[in-house]
């Protein structure tokens, strides 16, 4: 099913593969919209999972009306509603990432589980804001999305997919610009530690967002959370390498019920 929901002064385009299965939602990079899933949706619900994938705010498809926008978490609560979906997992890259924070952290009862692949996750610390200004100084926002977004080795090896993500790219940003995403709540490691759902972190191993030393840090303040480092990988593991990440999100999302 592919359409839109009225949510909150918005008309929010949605696909749900529907289905008895655990609902799991995919929320986009800021780069993107739900339609870079699209190696990801029939892959889960072959599995026996009800995919969700939707368009945030001044992203793809969704049309919003002027005027002020709620939270990623309240957008995200709102369309559950409107699916009459109680509890999720829910699978977050790069700003998408921030937005399955801050649903974890603002409603948990609704939150089966956290898949945060790719992301800075959105944290707010002092010190890991500075961290993360030396790994990307001002000239790499300068630089093309998909030298910031997809990793040498994929670059290399498949001309054909990076111009097909250049093509949705352009596709999900009608205005050009990437639209930040607004949390209900600040997002801090003290925050973070503090929720009860399994949480889930992914990387590539040459992600220059959130390289696997930056893993460590999440480990570090997250002794709960598991991990995992994509090979020959950059920002965009969903798309550079998806039977792998679709393996190994399932993988995790079927030890849960």
């Amino acid at each position: 099913m592919q359409m839109h929901a009225a949510i909150q002064g918005a008309r929010v385009w949605f696909e749900d593969t529907g289905g008895s299965g655990a609902p799991v939602v995919f929320l986009h990079a800021g780069s993107g919209s739900s339609l870079l899933w699209k190696h990801q949706l029939s892959a889960f619900a072959t599995a026996g999972f009800r995919a969700i994938a939707y368009d945030r705010r001044g992203h793809g498809r969704t049309v919003a009306e002027a005027g002020a926008a709620p939270s990623a978490a309240d957008e995200l609560r709102a369309l559950l509603d409107h699916l009459g979906v109680s509890r999720a997992h829910v699978v977050g890259t790069a700003a998408g990432g921030i937005a399955a924070f801050d649903f974890a952290l603002s409603f948990p009862e609704r939150t089966g589980s956290v898949v945060v692949a790719n992301s800075h996750g959105g944290v707010q610390d002092d010190d890991y804001l500075a961290l993360q200004r030396r790994l990307r100084p001002a000239p790499f926002d300068a630089l093309p999305g998909e030298l910031r977004e997809l990793g040498p080795c994929y670059r290399a090896a498949d001309p054909g997919g990076v111009s097909e993500w250049k093509a949705l790219e352009h596709e999900s940003i009608p205005g050009g610009v990437m639209p930040k995403v607004a949390t209900r709540t600040r997002i801090t490691f003290d925050a973070l530690a503090g929720i009860t759902a399994p949480v889930f972190l992914i990387t590539g191993d040459a992600d220059p967002y959130i390289p696997p030393p930056v893993l460590n840090v999440f480990l570090a303040r997250l002794p709960r959370a598991r991990s995992s480092v994509i090979p020959a990988c950059g920002h965009s593991a969903y798309w550079e390498q998806p039977d792998l990440f679709n393996r190994t999100v399932l993988d995790f999302l079927q030890t849960y019920p």
